[in-house]
């Protein structure tokens, strides 16, 4: 198979917003699978089909299938178009990508959905690549690409690369990669009225060593340095707790372990916000209300329950003037702190009115694709982020 990426006319993937809204409908995947398999075998050169395949795998949870086609189609081709693109656009925004799976690189496709202007391309870039050599033929451009212990090479390579990038650039690589939890800590730990538990990144061997526990305040949280999605955190109430945690966790060897803030409200409950900045301004995502300290969204049992569901329509429609505004000091020091153009936070309310923040990402996604029979209100506000996300590119390309 050729090499080269620019050797044969760009073919428009489907896309992760197209076949994902295809997989959360509960449509079967596989026969689009099977008709790309037999595009890519009549039209060798198809790095779009092996592309889209890699994404309907990963939706599929097959990431080594996935993967394994990603890696062909970037050896083939690494720039790629968007079949959903507008037929006339005003703003050419180019996305870099790197390999890896539907966590590693930001999903913009969807901050894109409703935009009748803005003309996407994803250029794939691996480590030892030289950057693309049309950038000036794009009006903008955004790295895509999440922090990570393995995306960090890249995110270092690229800071360098682009130190003289003729057009704008949105989220710098050098505060991507300061989402870390141990740095973004360190940054935040001035902001005022905001409180980010310190993060410790120990090995294996100093998590059995704390099992004397004379050093260490329990309660704990603990997880694996590489833990997405909650996998692998827990709470340690004692070190009586710790072998039965590393057994389960037997091929881990690097934790983050911090200490544990009680952000129960008084009715028992803890509310986890999911909140995105875009450039200082904050836009609620979702309220997620839980029974239990370790809230996401999926096992927060929001669906079904009406009362968990008014809250959180509520908290959407006064979210400006009231949790945006309460916390707007804390919000406005964490861009003047990390100024990145777009942020999702984790974060919640400590018992003595502060921001909590859990965690920072600019990779994490933000849809529309809730059922609108259960969360109608929540369409409405994924547009105003959708908007406001879109006016940011056009305010950048302005200034």
């Amino acid at each position: 198979m050729p090499a080269s990426a620019h050797s044969y006319p760009l073919i428009p993937l489907m896309g992760l917003v197209s076949l994902a809204r295809h997989a959360i409908s509960g449509k079967d995947l596989t026969p689009i699978a099977q008709q790309l398999v037999t595009r890519f075998e009549s039209r060798e050169h198809d790095a779009s089909a092996l592309m889209d395949l890699a994404t309907i795998h990963f939706l599929m949870h097959s990431p080594e299938t996935a993967l394994e086609f990603q890696r062909t189609a970037m050896q083939l081709q690494s720039r790629y178009t968007l079949a959903s693109s507008p037929s006339a656009p005003t703003i050419r925004l180019l996305a870099l990508h790197g390999d890896g799976d539907l966590m590693d690189n930001l999903p913009i496709e969807f901050l894109l959905i409703g935009s009748q202007s803005i003309q996407m391309d994803i250029h794939y870039i691996a480590l030892g690549d030289e950057l693309p050599n049309d950038l000036s033929h794009y009006d903008l451009l955004m790295l895509a690409i999440g922090e990570s212990d393995r995306n960090k090479p890249l995110l270092q390579q690229l800071h360098q690369q682009l130190q003289h990038c003729p057009i704008p650039i949105i989220n710098q690589a050098a505060y991507i990669m300061q989402t870390t939890r141990e740095d973004a800590a360190e940054a935040y730990k001035d902001c005022p009225n905001l409180m980010m538990p310190m993060a410790t990144r120990i090995s294996r061997e100093d998590v059995q060593a704390m099992r004397q526990g004379e050093d260490t305040a329990f309660p704990i949280i603990i997880r694996p340095v590489a833990s997405h999605a909650g996998y692998g955190l827990v709470r340690l109430d004692s070190p009586q707790d710790i072998p039965a945690y590393l057994a389960e966790q037997a091929q881990d060897t690097l934790f983050y372990t911090s200490s544990y803030v009680d952000y129960s409200s008084e009715d028992g409950q803890f509310r986890k916000y999911r909140v995105v900045l875009i450039q200082g301004q904050p836009f609620l995502v979702h309220l997620a209300i839980s029974s239990h300290w370790l809230v996401h969204y999926l096992n927060a049992d929001m669906v079904g329950d009406s009362q968990k569901c008014s809250e959180e329509a509520e908290a959407m429609q006064h979210f400006d003037e009231a949790f945006a505004k309460k916390h707007a000091l804390a919000f406005q020091s964490m861009y003047e702190a990390l100024p990145l153009d777009y942020l999702i936070i984790d974060c919640a309310e400590s018992d003595d009115g502060q921001l909590l923040i859990f965690e920072v990402d600019t990779s994490a996604i933000v849809h529309d694709m809730d059922s609108m029979d259960i969360f109608p209100y929540k369409k409405p506000q994924m547009r105003k982020i959708f908007e406001a996300f879109q006016a940011m590119l056009t305010k950048t390309i302005a200034h």
